[in-house]
């Protein structure tokens, strides 16, 4: 085709309006539309400029998982509309519908709760939710301004938000019945001098973690929500691992080593 389809527009306007912030999830490559479609969400626009090859990726990497219903094969004009004329990891760009999680959701969810405080590179903080994913984590909540669902941190997940509850707050809400442990390289004096302060790890199996920022840590009124705290050990001289690094040791910690289980 020598010229954009016009029968395109409303799935490219969806787009658009997703990649500039509408409600919904914009999955860009086969491997977000894989775990994306893998764990349920619902595929409400789809475009590839190779239908066949898209077939092909998807036969090799997620034979569990179709071709969705709502794809759309496009022209080159239409492809280069669509990605913003980016150069995507595969020829695959959907939007999906984003599941309704509340902060609370999150925080009741079974297993470890990773928190993170004030993250600043949503590459990261998509890399912390795919550890978290991997982990079987119950969940990653974000306590501040940035969004676990914006396309960069969904593109870094490889769609992962959409295997555990994901969700964004302000304030930390209340947590009951289970312990917050906060993961505090350097174990502040300030910290409460009531709590159990603990070098070792792992944590406990229902804890809720909080992670600060790699330069800063956490702030002094989140870590005083904590009732313990625990700290990864380091080499002396340095003072701080990426992230999701430091997520995926406390998530692990107390996996490795571990027996499999018997099929």
């Amino acid at each position: 085709m020598s010229g954009m389809d016009p029968s395109y527009g409303p799935q490219l306007a969806r787009v658009r309006d997703v990649r500039r912030g509408s409600d919904g999830v914009l999955l860009e490559g086969v491997h977000a539309l894989k775990h994306a479609t893998r764990f349920g969400a619902r595929i409400e626009v789809a475009l590839t400029p190779d239908r066949d090859e898209l077939a092909r990726l998807l036969e090799d990497l997620a034979p569990d998982v179709a071709l969705p219903a709502a794809l759309l094969e496009v022209d080159p004009a239409t492809w280069r509309t669509a990605t913003v004329g980016r150069e995507l990891p595969s020829p695959s760009l959907a939007v999906a519908d984003r599941p309704t999680v509340t902060p609370g959701d999150v925080l009741t969810t079974p297993g470890h709760v990773v928190v993170l405080e004030q993250p600043r590179h949503l590459g990261n903080l998509g890399a912390v939710v795919r550890v978290a994913a991997a982990a079987g984590a119950g969940g990653v909540l974000v306590v501040g301004a940035a969004d676990p669902w914006h396309p960069t941190a969904v593109r870094a997940a490889a769609g992962l938000q959409f295997a555990l509850p994901v969700a964004r707050c302000d304030e930390l809400p209340p947590v009951d019945g289970r312990p917050v442990v906060a993961l505090d390289a350097d174990l502040h004096a300030d910290a409460d001098p009531d709590a159990d302060v603990s070098h070792g790890l792992p944590v406990a199996e229902d804890a809720v973690v909080l992670f600060g920022t790699e330069r800063g840590g956490l702030t002094a009124a989140l870590r005083s929500r904590a009732t313990a705290t625990a700290a990864i050990p380091m080499q002396p001289g340095v003072s701080s691992l990426n992230l999701a690094t430091a997520v995926a040791v406390v998530l692990y910690a107390g996996r490795l080593g571990t027996p499999a289980a018997e099929p």
